[in-house]
C-alpha cells in the first residue's frame, strides 16, 4: 500500500469514527469492516490462539464502540483500538492464569491426599522452593513461563512489560535457579 492509499485509509477511518460517534450504525459497521482484520491479527499474536482471539476481538469491538465518545483524536483510532484489544487479552490471560493456579492448587492438594512421594515429588518441591527464593519479578516471570506454561508474549502481556524484559528476567532467573539448585546438590553430597 503506497503513502496515498494509507492517507486515504486514515482519512476514511477518521470520518467513520466521527460518524459512528454520532450514532451512525452504518459508519460503525464500515469502521469494523475496515479494521477488523488488524484487531483480530493483533489479538491472535498476543494470545497465540485464534479461536480465543476471535472472542477477545468481539469483546474488544463492543468496548471500542462504547468508548468512541471518549476518543479525542479521530486519527488516533487504530492505536487506541489496539490498546483496548491488548488490555482485553491481558484480562483473558490473567483469568486463565487464575484458572491454572486453582487447578495447580487442587492438584497439589490431591497429591498430598494420595501421599505421592518419590524423587519427582522431592525434585518438584526443591524447584518450587528455589523459585520462592528468587526476586519477585523473576519468580513471577519464571512461574508464568514454566509452571503456568505461558508463552513469552503472554507473560509480557500478563506482567505488562516488554517481551525483551521477559527474556532478560528468564535468563537471570534460570542462572540463579541453577546456582541455587547446584548449591543444594553440593551441600548434600
Amino acid at each position: 500500500m503506497d503513502h496515498r492509499d494509507q492517507t486515504r485509509k486514515r482519512a476514511l477511518s477518521a470520518f467513520l469514527v466521527a460518524s459512528a460517534r454520532t450514532g451512525d450504525r452504518g459508519a460503525a459497521a464500515r469502521l469494523i469492516d475496515l479494521h477488523a482484520g488488524r484487531i483480530l491479527a493483533h489479538a491472535t499474536r498476543l494470545m497465540g490462539d485464534r479461536e480465543a482471539a476471535r472472542d477477545i476481538a468481539q469483546e474488544a469491538w463492543v468496548e471500542i464502540l462504547r468508548g468512541l465518545r471518549g476518543l479525542r483524536d479521530d486519527h488516533a483510532f487504530l492505536p487506541w483500538a489496539l490498546r483496548i484489544t491488548t488490555r482485553r487479552v491481558a484480562r483473558e490471560i490473567r483469568r486463565r492464569q487464575v484458572d491454572r493456579s486453582l487447578a495447580s492448587a487442587y492438584a497439589a492438594e490431591a497429591d498430598k491426599v494420595t501421599g505421592e512421594t518419590g524423587p519427582d515429588a522431592v525434585d518438584a518441591a526443591r524447584v518450587r522452593h528455589a523459585i520462592s527464593r528468587l526476586p519477585p519479578d523473576q519468580a513471577a516471570t519464571i512461574a508464568l513461563f514454566y509452571l503456568d506454561d505461558l508463552t513469552v508474549t503472554e507473560v509480557a502481556t500478563a506482567l505488562d512489560v516488554p517481551m525483551g524484559t521477559v527474556k532478560t528476567r528468564l535468563m537471570h532467573a534460570r542462572r540463579k535457579l541453577r546456582a541455587l539448585l547446584e548449591g543444594e546438590n553440593n551441600g548434600q553430597t
